[in-house]
């Protein structure tokens, strides 16, 4: 809680404790305790705003404000400001002069220059303009929600008179060094237009560039104004004065003026005698140094001659203002700059330079030579030094003695020296005070690079391909001598001495030698080229037509080049994998054939010797051609066996795509150059054949036979078989035999049974079982013959005879009067064989039981009765 708060006030009705037994009166103080606790000033009004806000009457007073409610949600009921309220004890309320008054329902009470810029949650802003000095004092904020209330003091301290602003100063003011300087005004206020306005003395006031800012916050209510610059020595004791300003008529409100206080090094001042500092050598000359200003205070003077302490002086004392210099007799020693010095804590200071000149007559002279020795073709300029005051006016140029015409100049050039240059020179100066004397002679040494230099070469001509060359560097004359000498092109050559290169195994393209003879220069020689001999170079096979792809036909021309040769008279050879073919520089096919592939050379010799070149490979491209079918290990494979078929061709580029087809023509739909027949059977036996493809064209081979004969387990089983085939034979022809006779037996019966009538029979099968089928003999190593279905029909027919005399039914209709249910008594017996097939034709299974037969039975009801002695018939089975 902020100083000048007062405690929150609790309004609010304690609740009434009825008791229902005794013992509630013990609880009764303790529950009040509890209440009591939970509606104290745990949770007091938070509030923000500068402690302390000033004004002067008729001003503005901004007073920025911030609060919090206690609890959540909570929102500002109402606002009462009071100048200086007191609270009443006895009414539990605030009694004063209400400023202004706000409620929920809106503004109650409010004077016109009292203004509250808040809002119900946070803000609680308020502005009175004009300020009026009973104003002076506290301001209370009474403010309320829902039970809870609060009372807030505000100081307002309000003065008759604007109060004047405060300069702050930092520590320690420096000559030169940027400083800023603060005009504070704890007054600020939106809508009252105030400025702060800076003078310095002797200074004007536009030169001054200050930055004026204002804070209007919960913290501090302000206008400043800050000035930087940089503050000269002649600033140290003058008047800086911070002026508050309206821009209304009132003017000047109010103002503070401080003193400077500039910490400088000493500032210094010359006076001479005489005053131009120009005497002739003899005369007295005085030199006084005056200490202007220091702070703080200098500690001692001394003076000083091109930069150099003067030795014969005394150091002037801290009391002292002025230190003198008295010069008696002055010799020409005495010309320089001079200048005085003090010290204090702050530095040295310096005064300005006073430059004495002592007048004389020139010096004796001497030359100096620029530069020295000079290089021939160079420029050179020689200088007369000859002291003198003031400088001399007219010169004298000597070369060997002798006067160079029309140089005067205190500078003889030589914008490009020859040889004749060289030789001694010396000069004579003069002024208006007299002539000078000539002094010490200098030589003009003018040097050169090597003379003539040539490269010469020592070996008799003409020079071939891996001799050894012997160059020597000549020269005619140096100035300095020769110290080194260098060639070119730079190489792993031997200099046998200084001048001297020997180069062994010379390359056949040696490039021009040359060599330079060094002193600080280099002259270099002529190129010598070194014109060696050599076998032709760079031999190659050119195909000049045609100039793409070779396929077989084409017309194709190779041409032989070379890059150098010398000589040049060459001769030409071709060679073809190594063998000799003819002599020329073109090779030419009119029809070119796949024969005529390979590496070929060309060959160019003259009278140095012989270059091959490089193998070219000749390649023709073709279609696939000479395709044959290889059959591994052999033509003739027993079965079960592996048979590998490849299929071999000629072709450039390369098949990349084969087709095989069997001794039918029909392609097997398999494309790689080799077929695999693992296990190989007895089918597989037959001619075959493969086609190849490349991008020029197809091949086909002609027909390969593969022969797949039977294996030693085949031919034992196939024997078997057949053995198996003659017994099956010999059953048959004897159940045929057995069949017969059974049939006429049956035929003999029926005759009987046709000639009896009234009589009744059945005819029932007896079920037979067929011997196992055997196979008839057969060729090994041949197909199975099929062996044919066999059907067998018999039909057995009884007849009615005239004399059979009819049976009655049960109803005593006769059988004869009824409709014949079949009139015909006919039946039909019928044997069918079914084939029996192995799974391979030269493999039998073995034969199950005959299931190609069927079985009938016929009964006939005839009228009368049943012979007694044929009670049954058997049938007989056909085969055949």
């Amino acid at each position: 809680m902020l100083p000048g708060s007062l405690k929150r006030e609790d309004t609010r009705k304690q609740p009434r404790l009825l008791p229902r037994h005794n013992t509630m009166h013990l609880l009764g103080p303790s529950l009040l305790l509890l209440e009591y606790l939970a509606f104290s000033d745990s949770n007091p009004w938070n509030f923000e705003h500068p402690k302390t806000l000033y004004a002067w009457e008729g001003a503005c007073v901004w007073i920025p404000c911030h609060y919090t409610i206690p609890g959540n949600g909570k929102v500002l009921d109402s606002l009462t400001v009071y100048q200086n309220g007191v609270y009443d004890d006895k009414a539990k309320k605030f009694s004063g002069n209400i400023l202004y008054e706000m409620t929920k329902t809106g503004t109650a009470l409010s004077q016109e220059r009292i203004k509250f810029l808040g809002d119900n949650k946070s803000n609680c802003t308020l502005s009175i303009y004009p300020v009026k000095a009973q104003d002076n004092g506290h301001l209370g904020l009474r403010m309320t929600s829902g039970l809870d209330k609060w009372m807030e003091h505000i100081t307002l301290n309000v003065s008759k008179t604007a109060p004047p602003p405060h300069i702050q100063l930092p520590p320690e003011i420096r000559e030169l060094q940027e400083v800023t300087v603060t005009c504070l005004l704890n007054i600020s206020c939106l809508g009252y237009e105030t400025k702060l306005k800076w003078s310095l003395e002797g200074s004007l006031s536009s030169q001054l560039a200050p930055v004026t800012s204002t804070s209007l916050t919960t913290e501090t209510v302000s206008t400043q104004s800050q000035l930087t610059f940089q503050p000269l020595w002649t600033n140290h004791g003058k008047n800086l004065t911070c002026q508050l300003w309206n821009d209304t008529a009132q003017g000047l409100l109010s103002q503070e003026t401080v003193r400077l206080d500039v910490k400088h090094v000493p500032q210094l001042k010359i006076e001479v005698s005489p005053r131009e500092a120009i005497v002739t050598e003899g005369i007295n000359v005085t030199m006084r140094c005056w200490v202007i200003s220091s702070n703080p205070e200098h500690w001692n003077v001394y003076w000083l001659k091109d930069g150099t302490l003067w030795k014969k002086q005394e150091m002037l004392q801290r009391e002292q203002k002025t230190l003198t210099l008295t010069l008696s007799r002055v010799p020409k020693e005495m010309s320089g700059n001079y200048h005085c010095e003090a010290r204090n804590d702050i530095g040295t200071g310096k005064s300005k330079e006073v430059a004495l000149q002592v007048r004389y007559a020139p010096e004796p002279s001497k030359v100096q030579i620029i530069p020295s020795p000079a290089k021939e073709g160079g420029m050179v300029v020689l200088t007369c030094v000859s002291p003198a005051n003031p400088l001399p006016t007219n010169y004298t140029w000597y070369h060997n003695k002798i006067e160079v015409p029309r140089e005067t100049n205190v500078t003889f050039q030589i914008s490009r020296v020859l040889l004749r240059h060289a030789g001694n020179y010396s000069c004579l100066a003069e002024n208006s005070l007299g002539r000078g004397r000539v002094g010490q002679e200098a030589e003009l040494d003018v040097q050169y690079s090597p003379k003539e230099v040539t490269t010469v070469i020592q070996n008799p001509t003409p020079i071939r391909e891996g001799d050894t060359v012997t160059l020597t560097c000549n020269y005619t004359s140096s100035n300095p001598s020769v110290t080194r000498y260098e060639w070119s092109p730079r190489g792993s050559w031997n200099e046998l001495v200084p001048g001297v290169l020997m180069i062994q195994k010379v390359a056949w393209n040696a490039e021009p030698f040359t060599c330079a003879a060094c002193n600080q220069w280099c002259s270099w020689a002529p190129f010598v080229n070194l014109h060696v001999q050599y076998a032709p170079k760079g031999v190659k096979v050119l195909p000049t037509s045609p100039s793409y792809e070779i396929h077989s036909g084409h017309r194709v021309l190779l041409q032989c080049n070379f890059s150098s040769s010398c000589p040049t008279d060459v001769r030409f050879f071709w060679k073809k994998n190594g063998i000799f073919l003819e002599e020329g520089r073109e090779l030419s096919f009119d029809s070119i054939s796949p024969e005529d592939a390979g590496n070929y050379n060309c060959l160019v010799n003259n009278s140095i010797g012989q270059s091959t070149s490089e193998a070219w490979m000749l390649q023709v491209l073709y279609a696939p051609r000479r395709l044959r079918v290889s059959i591994s290990p052999k033509d003739s494979v027993m079965e079960g066996k592996r048979a590998v078929l490849t299929c071999e061709s000629d072709a450039n580029p390369p098949i990349f795509q084969y087709t095989w087809f069997d001794w039918n023509n029909q392609t097997l739909h398999h494309y790689d150059q080799m077929l695999r027949l693992d296990p190989v059977k007895v089918q597989h036996s037959g001619a075959y054949k493969c086609q190849g493809t490349n991008r020029l064209g197809v091949g086909q081979s002609p027909p390969s036979t593969l022969t797949v004969y039977y294996s030693p387990e085949t031919i034992s089983r196939r024997v078997a078989l057949a053995v198996g085939l003659c017994l099956a034979v010999l059953l048959l022809a004897f159940w045929g035999v057995k069949l017969q006779r059974s049939w006429k037996k049956i035929q003999s019966q029926q005759e009987l049974q046709e000639n009896s009538s009234g009589q009744s029979f059945f005819v029932r099968n007896k079920k037979v079982r067929r011997a196992p089928f055997t196979e008839g003999p057969h060729s090994l190593g041949c197909y199975n013959p099929v062996v044919e279905d066999a059907i067998s029909y018999a039909a057995l027919r009884f007849p009615v005879g005239e004399t059979d005399t009819p049976r009655l039914g049960t109803e005593g209709i006769s059988e004869a009067q009824r409709p014949s249910l079949n009139r015909d008594n006919t039946v039909t017996y019928s044997v069918v064989q079914k084939q029996q097939m192995g799974d391979y034709e030269n493999v039998t299974p073995d034969v199950p039981e005959d299931e190609g037969i069927h079985y009938s039975e016929l009964v006939h009801l005839g009228v009368g009765e049943r012979p007694l002695v044929q009670d049954s018939v058997e049938y007989v089975t056909l085969k055949h």
